[in-house]
C-alpha cells in the first residue's frame, strides 16, 4: 500500500487504512460524509451538510474541544490551515491523534486537487470530483465587478488570492479587492460604498447578510445575496454551486 500525504508532504499512514475520521473543517467533512460513509465519527457544530450527518459534536472549528476530539478515538483528524489554530493540531499530535493538514485552496482546482488528494487517501476517488472539474474548467468574460463582504462589525471583506474570489472571477465577476495586500481587508464602510464596483456579494456565512440586513449598508449598488457555501467550500456542493451562483448573479 502506498502511503497517505497530506497537502504538507506528510505522510500519515497507508492509503485506504482509516476507520474513524474527525473532521474540524464543515466543507471536507461534507465530503467525507458523502465519498466515504460510515469514516466519520466526529464533526464541528458547524458541519452542517449533509443534513442527515449523525456524529457527536466537538464544538467549533477555531476552538473545538480537544478532549472530546480525543474521545472519540479517531485515526485520523481532518484540519485547515485557515480554519483551524496551528495550537489545536499540535496538541492533538503530541496526544499521539494523527493529524491531516489541509491548506486554504486559493483556486477552484487547487480545492479540489486538495480534496482529491485527502479522499484517495479515505480509498475513494468519488464522481463528483470529476464531475466538478468540467463544471468550473470554463472561465466566463468578465462583465462585473463586485465587492464581497464577508463580516460586519467590524466589515471584512473578500481580498487578494481567495477560493470565494476565484469562484467569481470563473463567473465573469472580478473582485474589487483582489489586488489587495491582504486577503481579508477590513475597509471602512464609506471606503466600500466609494468603491466602483457594479455589486455587493453577501453571503450567508461566516455573516448572515439577510435581505433587511445587507442590501441597505450599500445603496448604490446591485445587492445579490448568496449561499455562502457555494462561494467557500470545495466539496460537492462544487457540482450545483456554479448553476446556482449564475441564477443569483443574474437574477434568472
Amino acid at each position: 500500500m502506498s502511503d497517505a500525504v497530506d497537502d504538507h508532504g506528510t505522510a500519515l499512514g497507508s492509503v485506504g487504512s482509516f476507520r474513524r475520521v474527525v473532521s474540524l473543517v464543515p466543507s471536507l467533512t461534507e465530503a467525507v460524509a458523502v465519498s466515504a460513509p460510515g469514516l466519520l465519527v466526529g464533526a464541528t457544530d458547524y458541519c452542517t451538510h449533509p443534513p442527515t450527518l449523525d456524529v457527536p459534536r466537538v464544538g467549533g472549528s477555531k476552538y473545538p474541544d480537544l478532549a472530546a476530539v480525543r474521545d472519540l478515538a479517531p485515526d485520523l483528524v481532518i484540519t485547515n490551515t485557515e480554519e483551524n489554530r496551528l495550537d489545536d493540531a499540535t496538541a492533538l499530535r503530541a496526544a499521539g491523534v494523527p493529524v491531516w493538514v489541509t491548506d486554504a485552496p486559493t483556486t477552484v482546482p487547487a480545492g479540489l486537487a486538495s480534496a482529491r488528494r485527502l479522499l484517495e487517501a479515505l480509498g475513494t476517488t468519488p464522481d463528483w470530483l470529476a464531475e466538478a472539474d468540467e463544471v468550473w474548467a470554463a472561465t466566463t468574460p468578465a462583465w462585473a465587478t463586485a465587492i464581497i463582504p464577508v463580516w460586519r462589525k467590524p466589515w471584512v471583506v473578500v481580498g487578494r488570492d481567495t477560493f470565494a474570489g476565484d469562484v467569481l472571477l470563473r463567473l465573469g465577476v472580478t473582485n474589487a479587492y483582489a489586488t489587495d495586500p491582504e486577503r481579508y481587508p477590513r475597509p471602512t464602510l464609506e471606503a466600500l460604498n466609494a468603491t466602483p464596483a457594479d455589486l455587493a456579494i453577501l453571503p450567508d456565512e461566516p455573516y448572515e447578510f439577510t435581505p433587511t440586513d445587507g442590501p441597505n449598508w450599500f445603496p448604490a449598488k446591485r445587492s445579490i445575496l448568496v449561499t455562502g457555501r457555494y462561494l467557500t467550500w470545495y466539496g460537492p456542493s462544487l457540482t450545483t454551486a456554479r448553476a446556482a451562483l449564475t441564477a443569483a448573479l443574474t437574477g434568472n
